[in-house]
Order: structure tokens, then C-alpha cells, then sequence
């Protein structure tokens, strides 16, 4: 599997008009709850595991390829990135996409999972749609047009990350003390949790929508690919969040992330980093 092209900062200029592209992308999304809806909690699905032990479903891949193939019609010219079938096309702009981010959820009947479609251009997410149908809702955002949400009773909203400037005060989330152990994190998980007024592990895409809906002040996790985080990039910096490796990086290759609400960026990365 090929991984993303070498980093550029999530800061670069930006010119271009990307309406017509989130539009797309959220046709896409709408395809892409037709299709892994059909098969959510069904007694017959079947559940393959993959070389790296972790599971993938009948619907991981058909999700994948509807994407994919709406993507081949609708945009020839660029390239694919997805977890379930790797790279097609070279172009300065690639679709990255997590057919279903939660699989583990997905296959015990759990709501709490999610479509992720990111546009990088140039190395640079810059449209996001994160889609959790089986809960009836949606996040997006893009380069200079905003973040927003959709409720479930169809109502949409922009989005604002929080105004919390002080981490003794602040919410955040990780997704399991078992991922920090095996990052060999653990006295940074516990510095962390020592330091906030309240911690959870809400798990997955969610955290970082309830980030960018100004829920919650920091989201951080190891292990993750390109396309575990390139769709919540555009809509948390939109939301005036910030978004790093946990080093403080751009680099959607890095294998981490830590997202905040960019007040608390600088002190958070003290805090996990200090002696």
C-alpha cells in the first residue's frame, strides 16, 4: 500500500474555489450510506481478517469500490487513496478514503462508525466529510468555505471549536489506554489525564466532530493511517482547531495525531512532552 506523498504544511496558501469539490464529496458520502447501511447489523454479514490481524467486512469493500468508482466517472483526472484497496492514479490530487472507520463496531451492530472522504491537493487536505449514518449524521469542511454539521433532524450548523484556555479546565479523548502502551505513551497518557478536568475514550471519527463542535479540547491516538485522519483535518481547522502529529507535525504519515482547538495546541504539546 502506498502512503501519502512527503508533507507540506497544512498552513500553505491556498487559492482555488472548492465548492464544486465538497458538493462532490458529499454526493459521494450519500452514496456511501446507501451502501453500507444495506448490510449494517446483519446476522449473515460476512467478516474476513486481514494479513495485519484486524478485520475488514463485506461492506468495507463494496463501500470502497462505490466510492471508488463515482470518483473514476466523476473526477478521471485524479488519483484514490483507500484503506481496502490502496493507490490508483497519480496526481497532485488524491481522494483518500475510509470506507468504514470503526470496523470493529461496524460488525458487533455498534452506531458508532463512520464514512471518512478527505481531497488532499498537493500533500494538503483540504475538503473533509465525515458521515455517520447509522446515527443520522454528518460533518464537513473545506478550505476557506467553513466546517459544518448536519443533525439528524436535518438541521445544519457551522461549526466552532472551543474557547477553553486553560488544560485544568479542558475535555479531551483518547482512544484506549491500550494504544498509548503499545506506543509506549503510557506516563504521557498519565500526565495528560492528571493534568484535565475530564478524560474519555469516545473512540473512532467522533471525537474529533466533538472537537470541532467545540465538545471537547484535545483528541490524540497512535496507530493511525492517512486515511484514519485526512477527513478531519479540513473540517477542525475550519472549526479554527489545529491539527499535528503528536510531535507537532503536518504530516498525515506520521502514524499520530493530535487534534486540539489550537489555543490549548501549544500547551498541550508541553504538557506530553515534557522531562
Amino acid at each position: 500500500m502506498t502512503s501519502a506523498p512527503p508533507p507540506s504544511s497544512f498552513d500553505a496558501e491556498f487559492s482555488g474555489d472548492l465548492t464544486a469539490d465538497l458538493a462532490f464529496a458529499l454526493a459521494l458520502a450519500d452514496a456511501a450510506d446507501a451502501v453500507s447501511m444495506t448490510r449494517f447489523d446483519a446476522p449473515d454479514l460476512e467478516v474476513s481478517t486481514k494479513a495485519d490481524s484486524s478485520h475488514v467486512t463485506e461492506a468495507d469493500l463494496a463501500t470502497e469500490r462505490a466510492l471508488r468508482e463515482r470518483i473514476e466517472a466523476g473526477r478521471p483526472g485524479d488519483g484514490i487513496f483507500g484503506e481496502e484497496y490502496g493507490t490508483t492514479g497519480s496526481s497532485d490530487r488524491r481522494w483518500i478514503i475510509d470506507p468504514i472507520d470503526g470496523t470493529a463496531n461496524y460488525l458487533k451492530g455498534i452506531p458508532m462508525w463512520a464514512t471518512l472522504i478527505a481531497l488532499a491537493v498537493d500533500g494538503v487536505p483540504r475538503v473533509g466529510v465525515v458521515s455517520q449514518p447509522a446515527l443520522g449524521r454528518r460533518w464537513w469542511g473545506a478550505t476557506g468555505l467553513g466546517a459544518w454539521t448536519r443533525s439528524a433532524d436535518g438541521r445544519e450548523r457551522a461549526l466552532r471549536v472551543s474557547s477553553v484556555d486553560d488544560i485544568a479546565t479542558s475535555s479531551v479523548s483518547f482512544q484506549s489506554i491500550g494504544q498509548w502502551r503499545d506506543a509506549g505513551r503510557e506516563a504521557e497518557l498519565d500526565r495528560l489525564t492528571r493534568a484535565v478536568w475530564r478524560d474519555r475514550g469516545y473512540g473512532d471519527a467522533w471525537p474529533f466532530m466533538l472537537l470541532a463542535e467545540g465538545r471537547l479540547e484535545l483528541v490524540a491516538e497512535f496507530g493511525v493511517k492517512e486515511y484514519d485522519i485526512a477527513a478531519h483535518v479540513p473540517i477542525i481547522r475550519e472549526a479554527g482547531g489545529r491539527v499535528t502529529s503528536f510531535d507537532g507535525e503536518d504530516d498525515l504519515a506520521a502514524r499520530s495525531v493530535l487534534a486540539t482547538n489550537g489555543i490549548l495546541h501549544a500547551s498541550f504539546l508541553d504538557l506530553l512532552h515534557s522531562p
